[in-house]
């Protein structure tokens, strides 16, 4: 019992169910109980928890990615680019797409290791790098912020039967998300690389002195964050047949809350992908559920900026309980 009580995502399964209740008895009448209200949100919650499970993890590496954002705005943006007016099959679209994301995951492990800047402020250079230049190229080559037209590019069929296909009401996303949920807490939980993430944010000397590669560890845990983000903007672009500079802003810190929702410290070194995924359901259930309830989406921010204070506060607790557990 004391073993369940000890798990991180323990706190954001609580609010999972605290949340549903809630809404089952306030909106239950208005479609939150229904089959289509459980697929809206559960999509909602798929794109932000497939971002929300690598932010945790490289958060649990002891670092952060506040470009995450941008890199959805970036690599959908040339997804589209290079389908439209270049004429491209929309796979090798996305293969470059993600040799963009994975080389910006790069630079952004490589820097924040080589110089022992704070990843906070090497990230949020690389976001309004990102920001800029999306924004500045497509205004460039288009005269617009939106680019469409995706469907007439070759291979989309098959591209959106992965992609942006349905199976009932349910989107494949809600798929691709416990997929990877599934995978990302059995590498994290039973490999010797889960424990090499869990020692680069906990304790990084003494990792570092038991030989794991904790550079390594950080650079890859930024490669796979970024991945993660071209993979949102895959589904976004296949799903709406093009897309906007603006898509992805403000994903970060959502993304972030969710792991801090479920469990992963601020500081690193502690916290669960499975945790995230149900910080991200949480964000799911509260959008849609205020929508079905009638109240004004700007109570939506109250609600994110509540759940981040309380949540930071109870993870504050726990850290200073494991502090005390460890002397």
């Amino acid at each position: 019992m004391r073993r369940i009580l000890n798990r991180p995502e323990l706190g954001a399964a609580c609010g999972v169910v605290a949340v549903w209740l809630f809404f089952a008895s306030y909106a239950g009448g208005s479609g939150f109980l229904s089959q289509a209200g459980a697929a809206t949100y559960l999509e909602i919650a798929s794109e932000l928890g497939l971002l929300a499970v690598a932010v945790s993890m490289l958060m649990i590496a002891g670092e952060f990615d506040l470009s995450v954002g941008s890199m959805i705005a970036a690599c959908g943006m040339t997804i589209s680019l290079l389908c439209d007016r270049l004429g491209w099959s929309l796979w090798a679209a996305i293969a470059v797409a993600a040799v963009l994301a994975l080389a910006v995951g790069m630079l952004n492990g490589l820097v924040v290791t080589r110089t022992k800047l704070p990843s906070f402020i090497v990230t949020l250079g690389t976001l309004f790098i990102l920001s800029g230049a999306t924004i500045g190229v497509t205004r460039l080559v288009t005269g617009r912020t939106q680019v469409g037209g995706l469907r007439q590019a070759l291979h989309y069929a098959s591209a959106e039967t992965l992609f942006a296909s349905r199976i009932g009401v349910f989107s494949v996303s809600i798929l691709w998300w416990i997929g990877i949920t599934v995978l990302a807490s059995w590498v994290l939980l039973r490999t010797r690389f889960g424990n090499w993430i869990f020692g680069a944010g906990g304790a990084p000397d003494a990792a570092r002195n038991l030989g794991v590669p904790v550079a390594r560890v950080k650079i890859a845990m930024f490669m796979t964050t970024a991945l993660c983000a071209c993979l949102i903007a895959t589904f976004q672009a296949v799903k709406f047949t093009g897309s906007d500079v603006l898509r992805g802003t403000g994903k970060e810190l959502e993304a972030i809350l969710a792991a801090v929702l479920g469990g992963t410290l601020l500081t690193g070194g502690h916290g669960s992908v499975l945790g995230a995924a149900l910080g991200a359901l949480i964000f799911g259930m509260v959008q849609q559920g205020i929508v079905f309830a009638g109240v004004d989406s700007d109570w939506y921010k109250v609600f994110l900026g509540v759940m981040l204070v309380g949540a930071v506060l109870v993870n504050t607790y726990v850290r200073g309980r494991m502090v005390e557990a460890r002397r």
